[in-house]
């Protein structure tokens, strides 16, 4: 899927999120990556295959203070 040189990583890599946009849709909260990966505004993945990554950010700054 992706065209970029050097490739982007495959959806099943680890760091798949590096991958670059190719459509973003900010006021649905979701962008598609050129890997197939689907992230959302909350840090949640859909991947090509259907499974899912759960939300992964951590936890916000004021919670510190």
């Amino acid at each position: 899927m992706c065209q970029h040189n050097p490739p982007c990583p495959t959806a099943d890599a680890g760091d798949h999120d590096a991958a670059r946009v190719v459509a973003s849709f900010p006021e649905q909260g979701w962008s598609l990556l050129c890997n197939g990966v689907i992230v959302f505004e909350d840090t949640g993945e859909l991947l090509p295959d259907g499974s899912t990554v759960a939300p992964h950010r951590g936890p916000a700054v004021h919670a510190f203070a």
